[in-house]
């Protein structure tokens, strides 16, 4: 199980000089794209949520209580207000991060199941033209 630890932060959240630095979602697709072919797909967006989980997830029990989840959006805000984070495109990435886009019960927690079970709901949403892989060209222009 992963702990939340600086270096883990860094792994899921932040990159190096990106390649396409500039490009509005080019830092999620440099993080978010497991094999550098420029797409995300559903499956490569499964797999790091479930890394993300698994780094916020510092207890281990299988879920992200309400000071998880405190810690989750205080990382992504860093992120986004490093990386310029802003638009539509960004927005949309946004809400299926969101605590209440994932708590599909309602009861104040998310557990693993939920936040993966979200993942296609969430992928659709970044997938603006349906091509069924998150490219550079679904956040828009810059």
């Amino acid at each position: 199980m992963y702990k939340l630890t600086l270096t883990a932060l860094a792994l899921v959240l932040a990159t190096a000089a990106s390649a396409q630095q500039g490009q509005p979602g080019g830092h999620f697709v440099d993080n978010w794209d497991q094999d550098g072919d420029g797409a995300v797909t559903l499956a490569e967006a499964t797999d790091r949520r479930d890394m993300v989980f698994g780094t916020f997830d510092a207890n281990e029990d299988g879920f992200l209580d309400a000071e998880e989840y405190d810690l989750f959006d205080e990382a992504r805000a860093n992120d986004m207000a490093d990386n310029g984070g802003h638009g539509a495109g960004m927005q949309r990435l946004g809400q299926g991060l969101m605590r209440d886009f994932n708590d599909t019960d309602g009861d104040g927690m998310v557990s693993k199941d939920e936040f993966l079970t979200r993942t296609g709901d969430w992928f659709a949403m970044i997938d603006t033209n349906g091509d069924g892989v998150v490219t550079t060209d679904d956040f828009g222009t810059p």
